[in-house]
């Protein structure tokens, strides 16, 4: 007896179907198409589709710039020509809760990683408390990129934002 009220009539049946032998794939058929596609991938990079897995860093971090699905956006042009400049910004120049958390979380991982620190430390030894003191001196060096639903973006600097 289990601990659920309802009754065995509660759970469904699908029926002799469900475990059909035409329901599953012939190794042979996978193992033909795995080939296949693995081919057409490298075709794919050859031609400039880069379409890899997410452990593929060094191919793709040559310009540093994450390659989109609109067209044009795949050259440093393309990216270039999509910033919106310093005196055109539309967005607030306040930062976020999110934008904080995700600045003072990157920024003491680099410094528990042996960045330099900007600020004077005294006795502090938490990365995150000497990340904070950087953010209420604005001496962080990143940069927040605010993309717009248009597809542009602006960039601030941490001493800009409140």
């Amino acid at each position: 007896m289990s601990d659920y009220g309802g009754g065995d009539d509660d759970m469904q049946d699908y029926g002799a179907g469900e475990y059909d032998e035409g329901n599953l794939v012939d190794e042979a058929d996978y193992e033909e198409n795995y080939e296949d596609a693995v081919a057409e991938g490298d075709a794919n990079q050859a031609n400039g589709n880069l379409h890899t897995d997410a452990t593929d860093y060094n191919e793709h971090a040559q310009n540093n710039v994450v390659t989109s699905g609109e067209p044009g956006l795949n050259t440093v042009k393309g990216v270039k020509s999509k910033k919106i400049a310093s005196e055109n910004r539309i967005t607030t120049p306040y930062m976020t809760k999110y934008e904080r958390a995700r600045v003072l979380g990157t920024r003491a991982l680099q410094i528990s990683m042996g960045a330099p620190v900007l600020v004077d430390v005294e006795s502090e030894t938490d990365p995150l408390q000497i990340a904070l003191k950087e953010l209420r001196e604005k001496k962080i060096p990143l940069v927040i990129r605010r993309y717009l639903p248009d597809g542009f973006y602006e960039d601030w600097t941490c001493e800009e934002l409140l």
